[in-house]
């Protein structure tokens, strides 16, 4: 029987893997404390573990006796996506009480799931430093590094697991990978799948479409103004969003606010101005501005040889594509405006869910195009159907991105428990 804790517990996410992981195993798992300070995520925890597990784990003090942490604790401190203050910040100081309830009740085992961003925040210091922390207490200590796509969950999604078993070796056989970074290098590392030693037939890794609703509620599907807009560019062939970004300030395979029309329908050589403009604005002959920077008009028609500058410039000015400062031009973003930030591949993967974005990823399913559902990120997560969701979609579309790939979790624990507990 193992006996565990399930900290920062979110939806049951990491529980469920372990709960997964044991049956499995043909071991005995229990659960016997969980803490989580959404009151959200509460609900949805109760409604699949039968328990809320509502606390602040900063105010608990006394804890049953158990032989296993599970902690996937708060990542903004350390995310690429935030502002990576570390234990500046006060959620990155929640480490110290993982550590409090180690040295209190010293549990023989531990997995502590965290994002990438732990590992070279302030140079690699602050992993060193909870590393350090753990071993002075009795663990032996290592982490994964692994992408959600290798384990059949159609998403690039890397985490870091951090590892430990008191005074004693640790022992784990799988190797950290960080598999493919987008759904490009996907496709081509997937070129060659495995033949099946009994059929002719190919096994594939699960892509989104493998994921799709088969009849979605219609409340998902984009407003007729929106798709009007998609229409007014790619025409009647939706398919053609599939991987496109919609987003202003880069290139590639995007669509842009003016060539949507979003604040003024655009003249072909406005159009052109402003992709211009995008592309070259980031070349290093101008700067070295991450997202590029302000131009000039000497400088912007080195690239842009039409003869109509002024008129082109003032309207797009007008229409609120483009300002002007001190004779220098640069693009008025506004990405926040799209339904959609980003068309999914339905041959590949999705992009990293986050709580804030997962909302406007959108789908083109039978020619149409909507925003991917609630049941859609939960099995972007791995999460299986049988798991229950709230009728909140916007607390769902936050508790996946925040939660983690079940799947991957269970592989790290099924290998921990299986070359340090069960044959130990």
């Amino acid at each position: 029987m193992i006996k565990f804790i399930d900290l920062f517990a979110g939806t049951g996410g990491i529980r469920l893997a372990m709960e997964q992981a044991c049956l499995e195993l043909g071991i005995d798992a229990e659960c016997v404390f969980s803490s989580e300070i959404d009151k959200n995520a509460c609900i949805s925890y109760e409604l699949n573990f039968g328990e809320n597990p509502y606390s602040d784990i900063k105010e608990v003090n006394e804890f049953p006796d158990f032989d296993f942490l599970l902690a996937g604790f708060p990542c903004q401190s350390f995310s690429y996506a935030g502002k990576r203050k570390g234990f500046g910040d006060i959620r990155g100081t929640l480490f110290f009480d993982i550590e409090r309830i180690l040295n209190q009740k010293k549990p023989n085992y531990l997995l502590l799931e965290n994002v990438r961003g732990l590992t070279t925040h302030n140079k690699g210091r602050t992993y060193q430093t909870i590393k350090e922390k753990l071993e002075a207490i009795g663990y032996s200590v290592d982490y994964l590094l692994l992408n959600s796509s290798n384990y059949d969950v159609p998403q690039n999604r890397v985490r870091i697991y951090i590892l430990g078993v008191m005074n004693r070796k640790l022992n784990i056989t799988l190797n950290s990978d960080l598999g493919a970074a987008d759904t490009h290098k996907f496709k081509l590392s997937t070129d060659n799948f495995q033949a099946s030693l009994f059929e002719e037939e190919k096994i594939k890794p699960k892509t989104v479409k493998n994921i799709l609703e088969k009849n979605p509620d219609s409340k998902y599907i984009c407003s007729p103004d929106f798709t009007s807009k998609l229409k007014n560019v790619v025409g009647s062939d939706f398919t053609q969003l599939n991987g496109c970004r919609l987003i202003d300030y880069r290139g590639g395979n995007s669509l842009h606010s003016w060539e949507l029309g979003v604040k003024g329908i655009c003249t072909p050589n406005e159009i052109e101005f402003m992709n211009l403009l995008i592309s070259n604005r980031r070349k290093k002959i101008f700067g070295t501005h991450q997202d590029g920077k302000r131009l000039t008009r000497d400088q912007i028609e080195t690239f842009y040889h039409a003869k109509d500058f002024n008129k082109v410039t003032l309207s797009l000015i007008k229409k609120g594509y483009l300002s002007c400062y001190d004779g220098q031009y640069n693009p008025v973003c506004g990405n926040m405006s799209f339904e959609v930030f980003k068309f999914l591949d339905p041959e590949g993967i999705s992009i990293t869910l986050t709580a804030s974005d997962s909302n406007r990823l959108g789908i083109v399913q039978n020619n149409v195009a909507r925003r991917i559902t609630p049941r859609e990120c939960a099995r972007l997560q791995g999460y299986p159907d049988t798991y229950k969701l709230l009728e909140n979609d916007s607390a769902v579309y936050k508790q996946m991105g925040n939660g983690v790939s079940v799947p991957v979790v269970k592989a790290v624990l099924q290998d921990f428990i299986e070359h340090n507990i069960k044959n130990s």
